[in-house]
């Protein structure tokens, strides 16, 4: 299976920048690096989430429902007059269901990382979050996921698997940050050490938060 990153590499998620960017008025460049941090870190806090019986089954149920995959089908309408004020409500819903209070420290990293203010990124996950539910409903559906089980086994493999441990380790960090300023640089210096295998999570970010 692809992960998630993968996703903003292929066609589908270079429409899901470009629409993003002109629909929040941020720089496409800007905007790709804090889709590249966020949409694991989101994936994450699902998982995290999902691992609870309550948790999983109020996911099942979104992705049945509401995020079946359905908005995929037509981004350019999406994007083309606007992205309509209903997704952006929905994707703020979303977010605060999946983060709680850790969302503005969430928030504030990635930005200082993207170089854009907190706002921003909160501007750019609105319309980015029930783009992201849609990308698992459409998972889920063609795995045929019915069980919880099954859902956190999707979650982990559109994260690259378990077995990454310096890639968890630094969703974890930033999921738990508060914004203080001192886990930036903890994180920072994690994947710019991790940056040096090629390819994974960890390269990308590392590429992103400057490593080579």
């Amino acid at each position: 299976m692809s992960g998630i990153l993968d996703l903003l590499n292929s066609d589908l998620g270079k429409t899901i920048i470009s629409g993003v960017s002109g629909s929040t008025g941020t720089d496409q460049n800007k905007t790709s690096s804090v889709l590249t941090m966020a949409l694991p870190v989101l994936m994450k806090a699902m998982e995290r989430n999902a691992s609870t019986p309550e948790g999983a089954q109020g996911l099942m149920g979104a992705l049945s429902n509401k995020h079946d995959g359905s908005i995929l089908d037509n981004l350019g309408g999406l994007f083309g007059g606007g992205v309509d004020q209903d997704v952006k409500t929905d994707g703020s819903k979303i977010l605060g269901h999946i983060l709680g209070q850790k969302q503005q420290g969430v928030q504030q990293v990635i930005g200082q990382k993207a170089g854009i203010d907190a706002s921003s990124v909160g501007d750019i996950l609105q319309v980015a979050a029930p783009i992201l539910m849609g990308v698992l409903g459409k998972q889920t559906r063609q795995n045929n996921v019915s069980n919880p089980n099954e859902l956190t086994g999707l979650l982990g493999g559109l994260l690259g698997g378990n077995d990454t441990r310096n890639e968890q380790s630094f969703l974890e960090k930033i999921l738990d940050a508060d914004g203080d300023g001192s886990v930036i640089d903890d994180v920072a210096g994690m994947v710019l050490g991790s940056a040096k295998k090629k390819g994974g999570l960890g390269g990308l970010l590392g590429g992103l938060f400057g490593g080579k």
